[in-house]
């Protein structure tokens, strides 16, 4: 995500399979990436993070000042110590951009609104290659799946919107991240449909550049929306147990938010009462995100909004 931002002059990566490695092997190369941040003498270390890891690392670089989050007494013992400046948690609900800019206010700087914008670099060559794999006629990027399950759309619901927008002309473009779950997801949302699945086979570079290029972006809470944002590209959100509030698209006037106004939102469970499975998106219509997609149709349909609305839809 951060490649190729011309404000990022390196990037000192955590690999996240060194999990895997038996403990020593770990050790040595966790070690080794605490010995290049202590080389870069940094003056200034945020960590935007709440784990014990980012504080220990923070500490070490040696940095005069060290920001991080209050961690509540949670994790290490004396973690509020390893930082210099620590930010105080907003308890009322807020967009995550704003969150993480209370780290940079925490010292005294305070951004501009033109200062928080997102930002994606998307290399030409990317943008060449994924045109050569998809074509230049418009399409619709789908990206029905999370890698939390209870984020998503039912199955059914999803497969029903793409017969409807196939019917009416639409080229649509699927896309996953690369977790088998995922793509076996978007294989039965799929499958018999004359639709170019790409779930699992494109890095976030390549889905950027998709995105880009493409007329509309149907996504649930995940990656996707979020580069939508950073491109400024037309987005539908579907959002069930999370906050659209905290997570939502940000600062783009082409996103809509498809949603259902009821009490226990956001609850963030796996599904009602941990059932696994979410009423609040179980019972969200194929006709509400249709209605939100009216105007980046070929054929727009003839769709009653006030029909939609019940039961406590909500688009914004």
């Amino acid at each position: 995500m951060l490649e190729g931002h011309p404000a990022v002059r390196q990037i000192l990566g955590y690999d996240r399979s060194w999990k895997k490695l038996g403990l020593i092997r770990r050790l040595c190369k966790e070690f080794s990436l605490l010995r290049k941040i202590r080389r870069e003498k940094y003056d200034l270390v945020i960590n935007l993070t709440e784990g014990d890891r980012g504080a220990i690392a923070a500490r070490i670089s040696g940095a005069k000042i060290r920001v991080g989050s209050d961690p509540k007494g949670k994790g290490l013992k004396g973690k509020k110590g390893l930082y210099t400046h620590i930010v105080k948690n907003c308890p009322s609900l807020r967009h995550t951009v704003e969150r993480n800019l209370d780290a940079v206010r925490r010292i005294g700087i305070f951004p501009e609104p033109d200062e928080r914008d997102l930002f994606i670099h998307i290399p030409d060559s990317t943008i060449r290659s994924m045109q050569e794999r998809v074509g230049t006629e418009p399409y619709i990027v789908i990206h029905p799946t999370s890698r939390w399950r209870f984020k998503c759309w039912p199955v059914e619901k999803m497969r029903s919107l793409a017969q409807i927008l196939i019917e009416r002309g639409e080229r649509l473009v699927f896309t996953s991240g690369p977790d088998p779950i995922e793509v076996e997801m978007v294989q039965q949302i799929v499958e018999g449909l004359p639709v170019i699945n790409l779930a699992g086979q494109i890095h976030l570079k390549e889905l950027a550049a998709l995105i880009e290029k493409g007329k509309l972006l149907i996504g649930v809470d995940s990656v996707p929306l979020h580069i939508a944002s950073a491109l400024k590209a037309p987005c539908i959100g579907i959002f069930g147990p999370t906050s659209e509030i905290t997570w939502g698209p940000w600062r783009n006037p082409q996103a809509q938010i498809v949603t259902q106004s009821m009490s226990c939102r956001p609850c963030y469970q796996d599904g009602c009462g941990g059932s696994k499975r979410s009423d609040c998106l179980a019972t969200l219509s194929v006709s509400a995100v249709l209605a939100a997609a009216q105007r980046y149709l070929t054929q727009p349909c003839l769709i009653h909004l006030g029909a939609n609305l019940e039961c406590g839809e909500r688009r914004t």
